[in-house]
């Protein structure tokens, strides 16, 4: 999983990885002739007092120094330039990814689950790529010439190198043995603590309203500490590693100082050859612990890597066309015919058998009990799902074959939970259309019934809108949504149950002002309350996911057991007949 991904996402970046292995090459190899300089000059230098071999070599040890120097700055500003720009590719990758995804495919993962794989997962991936390039590509290159170097200086040690490098690989397997299982816990603990941080913060009224913030401290703390625990265990693990290299290394240079000791008592080598090769198994201990470390940052950026991939190769079941409509001759015309929808996994389908039209200046209502599917078929209008039986068309084509950018612009939809970005008054209604102007906007405003509040906000088009508009109360976030689908002026306004979260007043003044601003348009409201629809051209009744009667309010109320049974449930006798 991970070097699929690496592969994939590191292909344009091919010229500077080549440059950072060059300069890590140089640099290593300059590393790697130091020692032996140093040993040379201790021993033909030093011992016999020639001053000019001290300055002549001493100066060549310094340019060495100077280039592995430079060769290092260069591959870690490489390196650095590449492993960000690998995280920021991967981060757009993954959010066009989600932003291609239906509804279904959301829910899927849940979105906690997303904004963890597109903010945590994505930089553990992006620290090992950027470990990668200032060290795993000089370790391997380190303990070759290493072990080459320091066998050439004496032979006689070399099987110190043997043993120490058995023994430091073996700790380090234990360990990473025991970490790789505990990061892939990890991600899934980080994924729990901010699934419940979001439902939190998201429900923080809900939860001050019913008192339960010492239950809500308790379910996070429960999270939070499974979390805490699992950190505690790879922190253990963690904290074992360094002392164990440690004590390697230390435990490999007395064992070369004792028996090379032995060998300089017998005259088979020097002092500035065991100087060197003490500095030579050094420098191989070290890149044995910094591939280490590339090994136990491994198995948590590969676990990260699988839950990116999991998202990058997930196809959304809304497919776009391979040959779309790009034009449609007439404007505004919907037609369900003998739609059927059925959730993955579901027995039931939660629509059947749908069939009805909507045209332009009739106002279509549908209405039905909880649960009964009518805003799973306000879904399927935009594509937010696909139908997975019978057609919905536009104008005689297939919402399937239209490119999604006609669909969408021909449908202003205003959802069941209005949400609102973060920004101004004037941004959001702007994203119904970006070059509206400040008069549209108020108009807008006005045939909504939120022009009264809005001018009373400080900066009133320019006054502040917090992220998902919890500065507002829920009426006055349904207004302005309202007010966006306005501003956009399609050929076809879907309210599902848009109008819940207002009075009565208020509903009927907008419900007035909305016929006269959508009367060329084809107008679908889905609504709960029946003085809101009772106006309606033609009346849907849904019950159990079927269309169980349709017609105007006074024909259903006369022949339709369940319209009436809902009518009566709301409204008095007086009210039905008015």
């Amino acid at each position: 999983m991970l070097v699929k991904l690496i592969r994939r996402h590191l292909r344009p970046y091919w010229p500077l990885l080549v440059a950072i292995i060059a300069l890590q090459t140089v640099a290593t190899i300059s590393s790697l002739y130091l020692p032996s300089l140093n040993g040379r000059i201790i021993d033909n230098g030093v011992a016999t007092g020639n001053t000019h071999y001290i300055w002549v070599h001493g100066l060549d040890m310094l340019a060495f120094s100077l280039a592995q120097v430079a060769a290092q700055i260069g591959a870690a500003y490489l390196g650095a330039r590449v492993a960000m720009s690998f995280g920021r590719d991967l981060r757009a990758a993954l959010f066009q990814r989600v932003l291609s995804f239906s509804s279904r495919e959301v829910n899927q993962f849940g979105a906690p689950s997303l904004i963890t794989r597109n903010t945590n997962d994505v930089q553990q991936v992006q620290m090992l790529v950027l470990m990668s390039a200032i060290m795993l590509i000089s370790a391997p290159i380190t303990m070759v010439g290493g072990v080459f170097m320091a066998v050439r200086e004496d032979p006689g040690l070399s099987w110190l190198i043997l043993v120490a490098v058995i023994l430091l690989s073996a700790a380090v397997g234990i360990l990473i043995s025991n970490l790789a299982p505990l990061f892939r816990l990890m991600q899934s603990r980080i994924d729990g603590v901010n699934r419940v941080l979001r439902e939190q913060i998201s429900g923080i009224r809900v939860v001050r309203a019913f008192v339960r913030e010492p239950y809500e401290s308790q379910r996070f703390g429960h999270t939070n500490q499974e979390l805490t625990d699992v950190t505690l265990s790879v922190g253990r693990w963690m904290a074992a590693m360094f002392p164990t290299v440690m004590f390697v290394m230390n435990l490999s240079s007395v064992g070369v100082l004792w028996f090379g000791a032995y060998r300089l008592d017998a005259g088979h080598i020097q002092i500035g050859q065991l100087t060197a090769f003490l500095t030579y198994i050094m420098q191989i201990l070290m890149s044995v612990m910094m591939a280490s470390m590339m090994l136990v940052m491994a198995p948590r950026a590969s676990v990260s890597a699988g839950r990116i991939l999991e998202v990058l190769d997930t196809e959304s079941s809304v497919v776009p066309p391979v040959d779309p409509v790009t034009e449609l001759a007439s404007v505004g015309e919907i037609d369900f015919d003998h739609v059927e929808f059925t959730y993955p996994g579901a027995e039931e389908p939660v629509l059947a058998d749908i069939t009805f039209s909507m045209v332009p200046g009739k106002t279509t209502a549908i209405i039905g009990s909880t649960g009964s599917g009518k805003s799973t078929l306000v879904n399927l209008i935009p594509r937010l799902y696909d139908a997975t039986g019978g057609m919905v068309q536009v104008d005689g084509i297939d919402v399937r074959r239209l490119d999604p950018d006609l669909l969408w612009s021909k449908v202003g939809l205003v959802p069941q939970k209005p949400f609102l970005f973060s920004g101004t008054v004037a941004s959001n209604l702007r994203y119904g259309d970006p070059d509206a102007t400040d008069d549209e906007l108020w108009h807008a405003l006005r045939v909504a019934q939120a022009e009264d509040f809005v001018r009373e906000m400080d900066g009133q088009l320019e006054a502040p809108i917090s992220q998902g508009g919890t500065n507002v109360s829920g009426g006055q976030r349904q207004r302005l949504s309202i007010a966006r689908a306005l501003v956009k002026r399609p050929d076809v306004y879907v309210f599902d149950d848009a109008f819940s979260a207002l009075d009565v007043a208020t509903d009927a003044r907008l419900r007035a002002a909305l016929f006269k601003e959508t009367s060329r348009a084809a107008v679908l409201i889905v609504a709960q309350r029946v003085s809101t629809i009772r106006g309606a051209d033609e009346i849907l009744v849904i019950d159990d996911g079927r269309i169980v009667g349709r017609g105007t309010h006074d024909q259903l109320l006369a022949e339709n057991p369940t319209y009436a049974e809902i009518v009566e449930s709301q409204l008095s006798a007086e009210e039905a007949a008015a």
